[in-house]
């Protein structure tokens, strides 16, 4: 496609309009599964400083394993919307089969990855008494990963397809589900045994199958035609090879920025478990509001990827900087809030006075980078839906572990700062990160995008 000329105030209005109407479900998909977590470490939260650290090292376990999975199957971005928009229905059941075929493929490694937990975290230096509600978390969690990797795959197809109703749906009955669960067998109501730890583990495994469940039976008047009938080569090595291509530096991006996340919380659950808990009370929160700009970085990608398969560089060329004024500017207003109210949002985790302490004390940091983060996901998302994979990859690295990750070493452990230095290497990674691939879109959209076949 050759470059766009610029678009009249019209098709900017009303490119802002459609970002909009496809990123609200979108953004309630990533709120709802967000809040899940919320809602587990809130009432775990409430059993004291060392279930709730033990939660928040389980999860990242959990969370990091899972993300070169999950984050590879997001080639279906790309691949879906622009077959769909080509319009090639052809290529858009390949690219759903292949990715369904992969997700299989990749659930088996990725749920034995869980089996060393207790051994890596005694390795990694954190507290026995974390350690041992940690590992039972983290295995509780293992029978859930076939579910989650096959709900990427049936709700990127949908939304590459513009269709989230389903979706929406779905994540309204997968919280009521946990939330349930969780009082339940947390607290032992209703004559459920009170498991603790293990609980929370329990009703998201639960809940993750009664997501895909639900959602594919719910979407199957959309999706029975990417299904059924199912294509002899959706195995063929040569064309999972290629989706493999397309997925894989996503996934590694995904993997590394969860990583970079997750050595810091290494690094704090160095220094205790107070300090570990008013980190994760935290980087929970920090989460929830990424869910907003990660929405509408997914209908960005959505978005470009249609325009590109419809061969409009004008459409592409508009979708980028409306994702991004949505976006940026939500994270703006969440900067605000966070600023403003540490302590009270702090409160709303634990009523220990000793976690709340901590957790004040991060929470402002967290808002700083608030911008930054929305900036470098919807950029994310838009040079995914351009097919344009491996250099976000590369500046992640960079951003994260070259400048980020020393950057917080050095101010936390080596200049005494604690967690509230590790948080500033956090902040300095995300706006290096940020900056640099929000440059990457404007350079690729200047020049000529062409279809992604895979």
């Amino acid at each position: 496609m050759p470059r766009p000329a610029p678009a009249p105030p019209s098709a900017w209005r009303a490119e802002l309009t459609e970002t909009r109407r496809l990123a609200l479900p979108v953004v309630a998909v990533q709120v709802g599964v967000m809040l899940m977590g919320v809602v587990d470490t809130m009432m775990v939260g409430r059993l004291g400083a060392v279930p709730l650290a033990a939660v928040a090292l389980g999860s990242l376990y959990v969370y990091n394993v899972t993300a070169l999975a999950s984050g590879t199957l997001l080639a279906l971005d790309p691949v879906v919307a622009q077959a769909a928009r080509a319009p090639d229905a052809r290529g858009v059941a390949s690219g759903v089969q292949r990715g369904a075929v992969l997700a299989l493929l990749l659930a088996l490694p990725t749920a034995l990855a869980m089996l060393p937990a207790a051994a890596v975290l005694r390795a990694l230096g954190q507290p026995e008494e974390v350690v041992v509600p940690a590992a039972r978390f983290v295995a509780l969690s293992m029978p859930g990963v076939p579910a989650m990797l096959g709900f990427v795959v049936l709700r990127q197809t949908l939304q590459a397809m513009h269709e989230t109703r389903a979706i929406v749906a779905t994540i309204v009955l997968a919280n009521l589900v946990n939330l349930i669960l969780d009082w339940m067998l947390i607290f032992g109501r209703l004559g459920a045994p009170a498991l603790g730890t293990d609980g929370t583990a329990a009703a998201t495994t639960v809940a993750r199958w009664t997501m895909l469940l639900a959602l594919l039976a719910t979407a199957w008047p959309k999706l029975r035609p990417t299904l059924v009938p199912w294509r002899r080569d959706a195995a063929r090595e040569t064309g999972l090879a290629r989706l493999a291509r397309v997925g894989a530096p996503i996934g590694l991006q995904q993997f590394l920025e969860y990583s970079a996340f997750g050595a810091v919380g290494l690094l704090v659950g160095h220094l205790g478990a107070v300090a570990m808990a008013g980190h994760q009370a935290t980087i929970n929160l920090a989460s929830l509001t990424y869910m907003v700009p990660l929405g509408v970085g997914a209908a960005a990608a959505a978005r470009v990827g249609r325009a590109v398969g419809a061969g409009d560089a004008a459409a592409a060329g508009r979708a980028a900087p409306a994702a991004r004024t949505w976006g940026i500017g939500f994270m703006a207003v969440s900067a605000a809030v966070l600023l403003a109210a540490p302590r009270a949002l702090a409160r709303l985790y634990t009523p220990d006075p000793a976690v709340i302490a901590v957790t004040a004390a991060l929470i402002p940091l967290a808002g700083v980078f608030q911008v930054f983060d929305g900036l470098q996901v919807v950029s994310l998302g838009v040079l995914r839906g351009l097919g344009d994979t491996r250099a976000p990859m590369v500046i992640n690295i960079v951003g994260f572990w070259l400048i980020g990750i020393p950057t917080g070493v050095w101010l936390g452990l080596s200049r005494g700062m604690g967690p509230a230095g590790l948080w500033i290497g956090l902040v300095v990674g995300l706006a290096a990160t940020g900056v640099v691939l929000g440059a990457r879109v404007r350079n690729r959209l200047r020049g000529e995008v062409r279809r992604l076949v895979a």
